[in-house]
């Protein structure tokens, strides 16, 4: 028989794993009664049984109603101690690995002490019960709603996440400088305010007063790289769910109390600049693959912006993140621009989420009008987006993205209305865009246009040919080799 991991001379796998933890438990459940053990014995008889609990084929006997009721009482029926946290390690192992065992927790009754620990205000107890009620979401029957009536559960997360918020507001703290447990505390505490929310949606106003913290967090925290890790996606995730719209009818009904974070009086502009910031430096640092699901949050936050901002806002978000008269030097979509980036994504086969938000999000910049959004990033790449969303495509503009696409160029004003390009650009430089590209950047922007074009010959306003189909059938397109 394979040796397993060695404990104290024991081995942990197989039989004697399993006999090994019932009879540390029995030791513990046999101690509740007499109290013969001493606190330093039964952390070391808890810290046995968390090391043989990481493996599911040593850790079965904790998973039944007995093992959950004996670290239970060692965890929540004493006062906040490095015992106690020992049995809670213990819970969250056995939550990750067996579902059933949550609503054992539950029907034992053990949710709202769990409630009522977090009113703790340390990082120890802060991560694992956060951890624990966290996955108390998932398949249970708990009722939050008690929890946050009866134990102040919403409050418990809104301290907490305050208290985050002032240890990072310090601009030059660095990581070495923050207690070690504050990261880890601070993400299952933002774990757990994202599933309240997203579960039980009644309770987002509940929430709400987490608003102005979390946004100090997301504009404060020393980005990692790549920058959408834990707890950032955390913070955005978390930010997301709320009903920012509500908030902000708040501040402008009572203006004399309350100050928008949102879009602070002194730098309306602050946040999303760092919002914009943190995406650009993502689309940077991640594989094109990984960004689907990381980004998302980023471009829902961007376009809630937008809808709440004031004209100056709007501006600089426009300017920020939709193509500038120097990107019409080529056709769009071809620079190192973040607005050249986001049009690359927007048309990405890889990114069936974060395309649909980067195509919304140009189009909420362009202030829902199809006009403007052919005008601000082209026929091209706006019209797969109009078409899918049963959206009118302005007649002069297909009327005239056909034309030009038979080399006629007297409509269109000075922008080439399909591709966007300055057709005085065009005329000195050439439409192709091509002569400082690689081998390798030719071929991916012939498949990007091929696509492009497929979609508009798609939407059956114009009849238009796709180039790169023509100039295979006019024996023009050449193979490159491997």
């Amino acid at each position: 028989m394979a040796t397993g991991k060695q404990l104290s001379g024991r081995t942990t796998s197989g039989e004697g794993g399993l006999g090994e933890v019932d009879r540390l438990l029995d030791e513990l459940e046999r101690n509740l009664e007499s109290a013969r053990i001493s606190l330093k014995q039964q952390e070391a008889l808890l810290t046995k049984i968390k090391i043989l609990g990481r493996d599911i084929k040593t850790a079965t006997p904790i998973f039944t109603t007995k093992g959950i009721n004996v670290l239970s009482k060692y965890g929540l029926d004493a006062d906040a101690s490095t015992t106690s946290r020992e049995a809670l390690r213990c819970l969250a192992n056995a939550f990750l690995l067996d579902e059933p065992s949550r609503q054992i927790f539950v029907d034992l009754g053990y949710a709202p002490k769990a409630a009522e620990r977090l009113k703790v205000h340390h990082n120890d107890d802060e991560f694992l019960i956060s951890r624990i009620l966290f996955l108390l979401t998932y398949n249970t029957e708990l009722d939050f709603q008690a929890l946050v009536d009866k134990h102040d559960l919403a409050g418990s997360v809104v301290r907490h996440v305050s208290r985050h918020a002032k240890t990072y507001a310090v601009s030059d703290i660095t990581a070495c400088e923050r207690p070690p447990m504050e990261d880890a505390a601070m993400t299952e505490t933002l774990k757990l305010l994202f599933n309240m929310t997203y579960y039980y949606p009644d309770m987002v106003l509940t929430f709400n007063s987490t608003i102005e913290p979390l946004i100090s967090l997301i504009v404060n925290y020393r980005l990692p790289t790549p920058p959408l890790q834990q707890p950032v996606n955390n913070m955005l995730n978390a930010l997301m769910n709320l009903d920012l719209q509500s908030f902000w009818t708040q501040t402008l009904l009572h203006p004399e109390a309350k100050i928008n974070p949102l879009f602070p009086r002194a730098h309306p502009e602050v946040v999303v600049d760092r919002l914009v910031f943190v995406l650009e430096k993502a689309i940077k640092n991640y594989p094109e693959r990984e960004l689907d699901g990381a980004a998302a949050s980023l471009c829902t936050l961007l376009r809630r912006s937008y809808e709440l901002a004031d004209t100056q806002v709007r501006s600089r978000m426009r300017w920020l993140l939709l193509p500038r008269e120097k990107d019409r030097n080529k056709p769009l979509g071809q620079g190192d621009m973040l607005s050249s980036r986001l049009l690359r994504l927007s048309c990405s086969a890889n990114l069936p989420t974060l395309r649909e938000n980067i195509s919304n999000l140009l189009f909420e910049l362009s202030d829902k009008d199809a006009t403007t959004f052919v005008q601000n990033i082209g026929y091209g790449f706006a019209s797969g987006f109009l078409m899918t969303h049963n959206i009118a495509i302005p007649a002069h503009l297909a009327e005239a993205s056909g034309q030009r696409s038979e080399g006629n160029i007297t409509t269109g004003g000075d922008i080439n209305p399909v591709t966007g390009q300055n057709l005085s650009a065009e005329a000195a430089y050439g439409n192709t865009g091509t002569d400082d590209m690689t081998e390798e950047e030719k071929e991916r922007e012939a498949e990007r246009l091929f696509v492009l074009f497929e979609r508009l010959r798609a939407t059956g306003v114009v009849d238009i040919k796709n180039p790169v189909q023509q100039a295979v059938e006019e024996g023009r397109f050449e193979e490159l080799s491997d």
